[in-house]
């Protein structure tokens, strides 16, 4: 029982940081904040990000207010997470070093799932609007474009998406933390 607390705890925490990143992402990728998921994810990270603009400057148009929101709240969760799974938290600098690479396996998981999503959809329903294939198509956009330039389509068949999630497939592996904090 104590095992499947602690998944849903976990996960349910992830969700919530999920939503931060989000919002970095969105803003990045210049995805529409009239589309309703976006809109959800403002009205749930807003009463974090809003006071934290006070304090925490914008750079190049990009809101650095949802990363350390993201960052401060990825530090609780990890510390947390470490204090259920292990009665203890590790120095201030191993718990640093888990809550980025947290962030960071957070970023290579969302995007991995967002262009095999991209992918699906593009097979599936070519050419269909919905506010969710928008935002899709807004995040892979920039991940994919790169790759598109060197690898160009074969044929008709656009396989930058296969490269990409090849890449995204083998950084996950290099970047490990301990079970309980996956």
């Amino acid at each position: 029982m104590d095992a499947a607390l602690f998944f849903v705890f976990k996960t349910l925490l992830n969700l919530y940081l999920l939503t931060y990143l989000l919002r970095f992402l969105l803003q990045w990728s210049r995805a529409d904040f009239h589309n309703p998921l976006s809109q959800f994810i403002l009205r749930v990270t807003d009463p974090l990000v809003r006071p934290l603009r006070r304090v925490v400057p914008t750079w190049r148009g990009l809101d650095l207010a949802s990363l350390v929101a993201l960052l401060l709240l990825q530090l609780v969760a990890t510390a947390l997470l470490m204090f259920i799974a292990t009665d203890g938290i590790s120095g201030s600098g191993m718990l640093f070093y888990y809550a980025v690479l947290r962030i960071l396996l957070s970023l290579l998981y969302l995007y991995f799932v967002v262009i095999l999503a991209h992918v699906v959809i593009s097979w599936v329903s070519p050419g269909h609007w919905n506010p969710l294939i928008s935002v899709l198509h807004s995040l892979a956009d920039p991940v994919l474009r790169p790759v598109r330039r060197v690898v160009p389509p074969i044929g008709g068949l656009d396989l930058s998406p296969l490269f990409v999630l090849i890449g995204l497939q083998a950084l996950m592996i290099v970047l490990r933390v301990p079970g309980y904090l996956a």
